[in-house]
């Protein structure tokens, strides 16, 4: 009894695979590419929402938030895409490396930015033609 006899007979949806002639390295590259288009197309999504946001909105807090929020949502899932057509582990770690300083130094920055603007007397609008009549927590 031959090795490939005795895997075929103890797997048979894989007998089944190699009989109809699936080669499953090439179903795996083409699942992994339509991942990376999905993240891509996705982070494209995200990061031209922030773009128009910064471009619409009325005042520098919520064009702070569409750029802080949108930004990071948006590159994550390109690094994504990046880490599933990446070749070697280094890479993989790498960008994952950059995914995490990126996800925690972003919102962060966008707070010390929002908190400064506050500080420097910078109001935001609550309504849609009116200044607001807030007082400074020093």
């Amino acid at each position: 009894m031959s090795l490939a006899t005795l895997i075929l007979a103890a797997e048979p949806v894989a007998a089944d695979a190699v009989r109809a002639g699936l080669d499953w390295a090439v179903l795996v590259e083409n699942a992994l590419d339509v991942f990376t288009v999905a993240f891509l197309l996705g982070g494209l999504f995200f990061v031209l929402a922030g773009s128009i946001g910064v471009l619409r909105l009325p005042d520098f807090y919520t064009r702070l938030h569409a750029a802080g929020v949108t930004d990071t949502l948006g590159a994550e899932l390109i690094l994504f895409a990046l880490i599933l057509q990446a070749d070697n582990w280094q890479v993989v770690a790498k960008l994952l490396m950059v995914a995490f300083f990126l996800f925690v130094t972003s919102p962060t920055a966008t707070h010390a930015v929002a908190h400064a603007a506050w500080r420097a007397g910078e109001k935001p609008r609550l309504g849609r033609w009116k200044a607001p009549a807030l007082e400074d927590e020093g």
